[in-house]
């Protein structure tokens, strides 16, 4: 899958990765043949359910597989290195931090509650901008006041557990910002916080890619928060990634089914007294080899191509693109629900308007 003529420069470049695990003699295959481009300044959301491999795929790019996970096959391709070769902790700790930094989920597990918050953001300023003494203390006061922490020089000398939900998960934004890397993952970075916390978190997020001129990538299950910050989708499933595109190709112009399946899950499709919309079946087992579309048994629209091939990336556009025999020319046409066509349309005519 190419995208001609794209306009960014392409800052890192995923080619047919496959990584594994050994579980008790089997071998689950997680990432299953991908190839996703990542362009400099962009922020790109990679969505789908738990299990469908989006946090593999990131640690991956920041060799953090566990120890039973391997790269089988394929490149990673970063500043002219291949970091699907990288072997050592010594290789890793030339990019980890200092060119790729992470925001995970939980701040208290990121977090030493041993050490003053300012102590654990000086110490990536001294490793990866090689600061010392009150140039390094400035720096950190600067970059706590950046990520909304006020009354910095009292909060520098406060322990983790002197702070709230937000506000850790900020202090640990500050630290990936304090490695000044090019490209910053976020993993699930508002899931343990209550929904007004969760604005906050995302619009600091968006003003803090701009300011410092960063690359986001998020992983997310929550169409709610790719809505509010992502350039581009990409949308995973069974080890996968079954379409991409820009943003609103994706939401309202989405065309695999599994991506309409996500969409017709979000509360504002329902209707008032009826259940809310959810996928049937599960997701397949990732020990035994998946022939054809993985989302097939799941699929309502099924073709019987869909159980016996893997579908190719049919081009939508010059940026969208999505793994589905229904694209295929010789395909029947399919209707939709009305919700989701009347979503897709609503949706467009705001995009049309912006």
């Amino acid at each position: 899958m190419m995208e001609a003529n794209h306009p960014q420069e392409r800052i890192l470049s995923i080619q047919n990765l496959v990584i594994q695990f050994t579980l008790r003699g089997q071998v689950l295959k997680a990432i299953r043949d991908i190839s996703l481009d990542l362009y400099k300044g962009e922020s790109l959301a990679i969505v789908g359910e738990s299990g469908s491999g989006k946090s593999v795929l990131v640690k991956s790019i920041m060799g953090l597989l566990d120890k039973n996970g391997y790269i089988d096959q394929g490149q990673i391709l970063y500043n002219d290195m291949d970091l699907a070769g990288f072997k050592t902790e010594e290789d890793w700790l030339k990019i980890r931090g200092k060119e790729i930094a992470m925001v995970t989920q939980d701040p208290m597990t990121s977090l030493n509650p041993l050490k003053t918050i300012g102590k654990q953001i000086e110490e990536c300023v001294v490793l990866h901008q090689g600061l010392k003494g009150k140039e390094a203390y400035h720096v950190t006061l600067k970059l706590l006041t950046d990520v909304g922490i006020y009354d910095v020089e009292k909060r520098y000398k406060q322990y983790p557990h002197e702070f709230s939900g937000g506000m850790r998960q900020r202090i640990v934004i500050a630290i990936a910002l304090a490695c000044n890397p090019k490209i910053l993952i976020c993993d699930e970075p508002t899931t343990a916080l209550d929904v007004t916390i969760q604005a906050q978190i995302l619009q600091l997020l968006k003003n803090l890619q701009k300011k410092y001129g960063l690359t986001t990538v998020y992983i997310t299950h929550d169409l709610g928060v790719v809505a509010k910050v992502a350039d581009r989708i990409a949308v995973m499933y069974a080890g996968d990634i079954i379409e991409v595109g820009k943003a609103h190709e994706v939401f309202f112009d989405g065309k695999h089914p599994y991506t309409w399946a996500l969409i017709s899950s979000l509360p504002q499709l329902g209707s008032k007294g009826e259940q809310l919309f959810s996928i049937k079946g599960t997701p397949p087992n990732l020990f035994k080899e998946i022939k054809g579309d993985a989302f097939a048994p799941r699929n309502q629209y099924a073709l019987k191509i869909d159980f016996v091939e893997r579908p190719p990336f049919f081009k939508v556009s010059d940026t969208h693109y999505a793994r589905t025999w229904l694209l295929d020319p010789r395909s029947p046409k399919v209707e939709l629900p009305e919700a989701l066509l009347a979503f897709f349309e609503e949706g467009r005519s705001y995009a049309n308007e912006q």
